[in-house]
């Protein structure tokens, strides 16, 4: 029986990217050999490779004059990547948490941050209203906060390049690409296994590379963009994975689709948590993430999270621990959980709280 998994990445992967992928690693498309052992320059390789960038830039809309690419590194590499190649003296970072957190520590290895936090309270909103300033190289923000549970819902238009990390709610709704210089993520929390990292990036930011700056090949996205994603050996696997769960996104009825389905879990696991006498949820109502749904349980209940933990568990509901830092509880419904999973989940809480009030 699969379980309703609830973790924060890795993450619940679509059932066709599970069955098609195992199929590739024994055999890719009849040709006696696995996804694994193939040649990343061959044809058959070549032809997964064209398919996923092709894939993206039709469920994404990408307009022309961006480049996609497959990296290695994490998201955590771009966050050194960004700076390096384009902070020249200052730029603007919206803080919301831990991931801006550390994409903002590597920028300032390399020049002025401008920096609005929601760090006063705890992150649990998402920052508005803030004056950007004209002089800036590029403003990056964090689209979707995973420990914390907020995000911001719609595409910002800035006076800078404005630069995204949509790790976490990648192609859970339609995005206006045209108002982004670059988007890139992690895979693993939406879009396929750990392993690649995903970037979106328009082809005129490369003008504004610190030209006077000696940036390693390797870190040079013009390095990538020149070598189709294949200046090294790229992730083979994890960028099949990927090309599968842009078909199933694209079967399904794309990103409209995906915010749809995003918009009914998120609704009926927060009704169940601001109904709940034993549940509520830190985060103020409009900046609550459709992707991590974060919850904790009341003062009187507090030393009852463990055995809901294990109660949950038994239910076949798995991954809903807080992030050690904060503690509490995490749902991450993202694309490929169903209402199911939701409702399964919204049951146990409520025998939970039935046994226990």
């Amino acid at each position: 029986m699969r379980k309703h998994i609830f973790n924060a990445g890795p993450c619940k992967l679509s059932d066709s990217l599970l069955k098609n992928t195992a199929e590739a690693i024994l055999d890719l498309n009849g040709i006696g050999q696995s996804i694994l052992e193939v040649s990343h320059r061959g044809k058959d390789f070549q032809a997964v490779m064209d398919e996923t960038v092709e894939l993206m830039k039709e469920v994404l809309s990408i307009p022309t004059g961006y480049s996609v690419l497959f990296l290695g590194g994490g998201a955590s590499m771009q966050f050194a990547m960004i700076p390096y190649n384009f902070l020249k003296t200052k730029a603007f970072y919206v803080n919301t948490g831990t991931w801006s957190k550390k994409a903002l520590k590597e920028a300032k290895l390399w020049g002025e941050v401008v920096e609005v936090s929601s760090e006063d309270k705890n992150y649990t909103y998402y920052p508005k209203g803030y004056d950007i300033p004209n002089d800036v190289d590029y403003v990056h923000i964090t689209t979707n906060n995973t420990i914390r549970g907020t995000e911001i819902f719609e595409d910002l238009s800035v006076n800078a390049p404005l630069i995204a990390d949509f790790s976490s709610d990648f192609l859970s709704r339609p995005v206006d690409v045209s108002k982004y210089a670059m988007i890139y993520g992690g895979a693993q929390k939406n879009l396929g296994p750990a392993g690649v990292t995903f970037v979106i990036i328009k082809d005129s930011l490369l003008e504004k590379v610190v030209a006077d700056r000696k940036i390693p090949t390797m870190l040079q996205y013009g390095t990538h963009i020149d070598g189709g994603s294949m200046f090294n050996t790229p992730p083979v696997v994890n960028i099949f994975a990927v090309r599968e769960t842009l078909k199933w996104v694209k079967s399904m009825g794309g990103v409209v689709a995906m915010e749809k389905i995003a918009k009914e879990r998120a609704e009926l696991l927060y009704n169940a948590i601001d109904s709940s006498n034993m549940f509520e949820s830190p985060v103020v109502k409009e900046d609550r993430s459709r992707m991590n749904i974060v919850f904790v349980m009341k003062d009187k209940y507090k030393e009852k999270e463990a055995d809901f933990i294990a109660f949950a568990g038994e239910k076949n509901c798995v991954g809903l621990k807080g992030h050690r830092s904060v503690g509490g509880f995490r749902a991450s419904t993202y694309n490929a959980s169903t209402m199911e999973d939701v409702q399964a989940l919204v049951n146990a809480m409520k025998d939970f709280e039935a046994k226990n009030a």
